[in-house]
């Protein structure tokens, strides 16, 4: 029989189903030894979870597809805008594989999409986790840097060297994303056989009696979970904390500075502050799931706190690939004018196709000037 949880446990202790409000994509399956009386609570997780998924692949895919089109196409290039750009990449990313996770969840957890593509999703969640937080981790040197060291910085600080870093952090990111790929399987639900489910097979086995297998089920768990929470989550926020410690402190010394980074420093801070905020209660319950699994006792505090909780932190974390454009636009006043500018563009566009032929010549040498008078600024998000 093949253990349907992302916790290393096995049947015969237990029994389980693949209850995972995270997608097939996180550790997020766990027991169906949840008592009748959380039944109601839930099925009002999961509904929950179906809007928010719903609402973030909404806002995800047309905020980050904006952010790519006016950062890509309509700004000009900057180091800065290379950042935002593979951020909103990796946001798009996995908020167009969102849908997935709305027919798993609207589904009662049933995967019909195969074991490559379970495999995939999976791996493109954890992809856009990872290169988030390293593109944030490297947003925070680069500005550490431009203050601390603005001569240094002006000389060896270009495009190309900034393209070639987000390829890096992309890579950096596959490496760790690449487990996920490895470990996930398919296999019929302990609740319906009909129900397939997509979860973490472990051992790469499907002997869930040997206790060497079940071991090793534990080890490969924890070391997976504690991995993601180190490198994820505790190593990224270190560094980032250290390096906008060292701001504050220079922006306090020079007025001046202060001034000119205003803007850009709260909107990173802004960025970097929800990340953080969307994805602390995910690693939090992670680790809580992981020490309720390690347990020879069933704990009902544990259970209770996972079943409820999981869902919700996983919600955040879903919710948190959408945010990055709206505080672009609420925060950015160069990134604002550029969007209002670029649809303003594309809408004069459209509306001239419907113009006739005598008037094209006048329509067309109007929309070059007003072209000519929107030249995009040196200025940066």
């Amino acid at each position: 029989m093949m253990v349907l949880t992302t916790t290393a446990l096995y049947p015969g202790t237990r029994n389980y189903q693949s209850y995972n409000n995270i997608s097939p994509s996180w550790t997020g399956e766990y027991e169906d030894y949840v008592t009748d009386e959380l039944a109601e609570v839930r099925q009002s997780l999961n509904i929950m979870s179906l809007i928010f998924y719903c609402l973030a692949f909404v806002l995800g895919v047309l905020g980050n597809g904006l952010v790519i089109w006016v950062t890509g196409f309509k700004m000009k290039k900057t180091v800065n805008t290379v950042w935002f750009l593979n951020l909103a990449l990796a946001d798009f990313l996995f908020t167009a594989f969102l849908p997935l996770s709305v027919t798993y969840t609207a589904m009662d957890f049933h995967w019909p999409f195969g074991k490559f593509m379970c495999k995939l999703n999976s791996t493109i969640s954890f992809l856009n986790m990872f290169a988030s937080v390293y593109i944030l981790v490297v947003i925070s040197v680069d500005r550490c840097v431009s203050v601390v060291r603005p001569v240094w910085a002006q000389n060896h600080r270009n495009i190309r060297k900034a393209s070639c870093i987000s390829l890096c952090v992309w890579v950096w990111a596959l490496v760790l994303s690449s487990p996920y790929f490895v470990f996930r399987d398919i296999g019929v639900s302990f609740k319906d056989n009909r129900i397939i489910n997509c979860f973490n097979n472990f051992a790469l086995s499907d002997d869930y009696d040997t206790k060497e297998v079940r071991e090793l089920r534990v080890f490969r768990h924890q070391a997976m979970v504690i991995t993601r929470f180190l490198l994820g989550f505790l190593v990224p926020f270190a560094i980032i904390v250290t390096c906008y410690a060292i701001l504050i402190q220079r922006l306090k010394r020079n007025r001046n500075l202060a001034s000119q980074s205003g803007r850009p420093f709260k909107i990173i801070a802004a960025v970097i502050t929800a990340f953080f905020l969307c994805w602390v209660p995910y690693h939090i319950m992670a680790l809580i799931e992981m020490v309720s699994s390690a347990l020879d006792e069933v704990s009902n505090t544990l259970d209770h706190v996972t079943t409820i909780g999981v869902p919700i932190a996983t919600s955040l974390a879903y919710l948190n690939s959408c945010l990055n454009p709206l505080l672009y636009v609420f925060m950015g006043q160069d990134f604002k004018d550029k969007l209002r500018k670029s649809i303003l563009i594309v809408l004069e566009s459209a509306f001239t196709e419907e113009v006739s032929r005598s008037n094209n010549t006048c329509t067309n040498s109007g929309l070059t000037s007003r072209s000519k008078e929107k030249s995009y600024s040196d200025a940066e998000i």
